[in-house]
């Protein structure tokens, strides 16, 4: 028997009722997205179960790991700016809280639809999703570009521009290091432990904040100067899977694979194309997705594909016609036309 979404909460109707000073000042709504993002987590656990994958049974969230609570609609136990009328600061207003000043760094853009409380570290953030954001088109520059996507430079374009992959993960990994093993001495529940686990978490924060950073960046560089972007639509989840294999199927060079692994996930590839994706829509420019297989080992003049034609890991030269590109710029040309050419099938459908 499966215990749904639906059945919780018709239970939790009635945990409010038995408790009206405890579990009844809450807000409602939040209540029923935190089962909603449960029932979603055993849903998809099931689902790899079915698809024969790892099945990764979702793991209980304690109060110490359980670091964002929604509300999924304004006004619906929370408020957004309550108090606008009142002061010229900003404030939000939460069920059972009260009034909570708001640090806010930049203008609201359209209608507030959501709101989350997200905790990282000793820092508490809220977080808004909007609808009918007005769009921020920019000057058309009659360029376009393929993007090629690695871990020497976080991208190479198909005119030969780069930008670098400043590998925050790796600058920080002695820190880290020494942070971890501090953590691991500590004995659970004791202050000092707490303390450990709060430096550690801080480390960690300042890297997401120093990725997200470069994404944006590179993101808006890119979004300003070219009309359409053609980038390669890798498959991050397969390309970093464990390189240990299974029992059956012990993985072969763990060492090295385990460590471009770590390298892929550093260099921040889903996080910049989800950026750069907002981005284009935001500025009115165009974004194609392709299919990146072959395109490191097609020459961009000729058209011949073999394994051959990459020489090293930064250069290629084409076994047929001679012609030889740097790899990343000569994957890039080819992802440009792998995109015009769908681009183009699809004005003519």
């Amino acid at each position: 028997m499966s215990v749904r979404y639906g059945d919780q909460s018709a239970e939790l109707k009635h945990a409010r009722a038995d408790d009206p000073d405890g579990q009844a000042r809450r807000s409602f709504a939040s209540q029923q997205a935190t089962l909603r993002r449960l029932d979603k987590a055993f849903v998809a656990f099931f689902k790899r179960v079915g698809e024969g994958r790892a099945p990764g049974f979702p793991r209980f969230k304690g109060r110490g790991r359980f670091d964002t609570v929604e509300w999924p609609k304004d006004g619906d136990g929370c408020r957004w700016d309550s108090r606008s009328g009142h002061s010229t600061a900003t404030y939000v207003r939460l069920q059972g809280v009260g009034h909570v000043r708001v640090h806010q760094h930049r203008p609201v853009r359209g209608q507030v639809k959501t709101i989350s409380v997200k905790r990282e570290g000793s820092r508490w953030f809220v977080v808004l999703s909007c609808d009918d954001v007005p769009a921020e088109p920019l000057p058309a520059t009659g360029a376009v570009a393929g993007i090629d996507m690695g871990v020497a430079s976080l991208v190479t374009t198909s005119d030969g521009g780069r930008v670098a992959n400043s590998r925050h993960l790796a600058a920080t990994a002695g820190r880290l290091a020494d942070a971890q093993r501090d953590l691991a001495r500590r004995k659970r529940g004791s202050q000092r432990r707490r303390k450990a686990v709060a430096r550690a978490a801080a480390l960690h924060a300042k890297v997401r904040r120093q990725r997200l950073d470069g994404a944006h960046k590179a993101a808006l560089a890119l979004v300003r100067t070219y009309d359409v972007i053609v980038h390669e639509d890798p498959r991050i989840t397969n390309m970093t899977r464990s390189a240990s294999g299974t029992i059956e199927q012990p993985g072969r060079n763990v060492a090295a694979e385990s460590g471009l692994n770590r390298s892929i996930l550093d260099a921040g590839w889903g996080v910049f194309l989800t950026i750069l994706a907002h981005k284009a829509e935001s500025a009115g420019r165009t974004l194609i997705a392709v299919n990146p297989d072959g395109t490191s080992r097609t020459c961009a003049r000729c058209g011949h594909c073999a394994k051959e034609n990459r020489v090293t890991q930064a250069d290629s030269a084409c076994t047929a016609c001679g012609h030889a590109a740097h790899a990343d710029v000569n994957a890039a040309v080819n992802i440009l036309g792998a995109g015009l050419a769908l681009r183009q099938a699809a004005e003519a459908a």
